[in-house]
């Protein structure tokens, strides 16, 4: 039995025959009207809005099933079997080309075929209806999903507008030192950062942070340590005046550590910070977890500076350590994140740091010289966050 509700429309000028299909059809548990004529027909069918219309093919007015024909196709939710004799089957394709779903061949030898053709059509329309309720909120939800997606890269287009106003000139001229650096995101926003500053007129200052994960929760994190950084600096110059001040690397570190830790993000920074002193000339560095570690180049040899430290933002009682070193007359320190050792040639961590001074040596510690045999050509999309820094004095 059908469920209650479903309603179908015979539209026949035979009587009998009309009378016999709905006798069958009512039988079988539906709702059957019917209709003489095609203007009967097309107000029941306005009025009533049944699932299914039965039409013959040719009825006595002029165009009546054409007008039968339209008006089911234009209703998104009904559908049309014609009634044809079985000697116009071409005008039956034809009706089937045009719009109906079905036919049935009159005179009806089989009357339990009119069951099944009905039967087999509801299916299908409710199949049909079903699909295009499903592709309606497919396409809703794309659009939903579309706009959301524009959302996410205007807050990442200004996220990353963001991140660009915090860094520092490239290149950067302060006294005999040049800076430059470079920031290759995986993402659009990224997790690595640079800072270098003076921070009286004798001292300069200069960190690289590589933030744990990627995207906008790390870049949100390099939001934090250039405010904890600048705050840091801040307390350290009320006084007021451009006099050395004692911002020490370890200090830096210390307090980065503790800001993160507090503030819970569930971030973690592998750092290295350094402060030059132009009147002694000498470098004071700090390491923070952070690895590769710094490569001085002079006198055509690149080494690694020496240090060790736990990553910031992870442990309560890290302690970090100050190393100081006297500075040649012409060199090139070389800062990285571990996302270059991705454009180094080794299977192993181990053999590509041992790789890496060489290419060090082999670019002179220059900055152009090295990102083109890393191979980081604008646009290459990496599988990891990449950041660059290369700090020299040449007399």
């Amino acid at each position: 039995m059908q469920l209650t509700g479903t309603t179908l429309l015979v539209i026949d000028d035979d009587s009998a025959f009309r009378q016999n299909i709905a006798t069958r059809l009512q039988n079988c548990g539906f709702e059957v009207l019917q209709a003489a004529s095609a203007a009967d027909g097309l107000q029941q069918f306005s009025a009533q809005r049944p699932e299914l219309v039965l039409c013959n093919l040719h009825l006595a007015e002029p165009e009546g099933f054409a007008s039968v024909l339209q008006a089911v196709s234009a209703a998104a939710d009904a559908s049309l079997v014609v009634i044809a004799p079985s000697t116009q089957m071409p005008q039956a394709v034809e009706a089937l080309r045009a719009g109906a779903q079905d036919y049935l061949i009159k005179p009806m030898l089989d009357i339990a075929m009119v069951e099944l053709v009905v039967k087999r059509t509801l299916d299908q329309s409710r199949l049909r209806i079903e699909n295009r309720r499903i592709r309606e909120r497919l396409e809703a939800a794309n659009s939903e999903l579309e706009n959301r997606l524009q959302e996410l890269k205007d807050d990442q287009a200004a996220g990353h507008q963001v991140q660009l106003n915090m860094l520092p000139q490239s290149p950067w001229v302060s006294g005999e030192y040049t800076f430059e650096r470079r920031i290759i995101p995986s993402l659009y926003l990224s997790g690595d950062f640079v800072d270098y500053f003076r921070i009286s007129d004798t001292q300069l200052a200069f960190y690289l942070a590589d933030v744990s994960g990627h995207g906008a929760s790390s870049a949100f994190a390099t939001v934090l340590l250039k405010f904890m950084t600048t705050r840091l600096l801040y307390e350290q110059r009320r006084q007021g005046d451009s006099s050395p001040i004692a911002f020490l690397p370890s200090d830096v570190l210390g307090h980065i550590n503790r800001g993160l830790i507090s503030c819970k993000l569930g971030k973690h920074v592998t750092m290295l910070g350094g402060v030059i002193d132009e009147t002694d000339n000498t470098l004071t560095y700090s390491i923070g977890g952070h690895l590769p570690l710094p490569l001085l180049y002079a006198n055509g040899q690149a080494t690694y500076l020496q240090g060790k430290g736990k990553p910031v933002g992870l442990f309560v009682d890290a302690q970090y350590e100050n190393h100081k070193i006297d500075l040649p007359t012409a060199f090139s320190l070389v800062l990285c994140s571990d996302g270059v050792l991705d454009c180094v040639e080794g299977t192993t961590l181990r053999n590509k740091e041992a790789h890496l001074p060489a290419m060090v040596e082999k670019c002179e510690g220059n900055m152009q010289a090295l990102l083109g045999s890393f191979g980081l050509q604008p646009g290459k999309v990496m599988p990891d966050d990449i950041s660059l820094m290369v700090l020299s004095r040449n007399r």
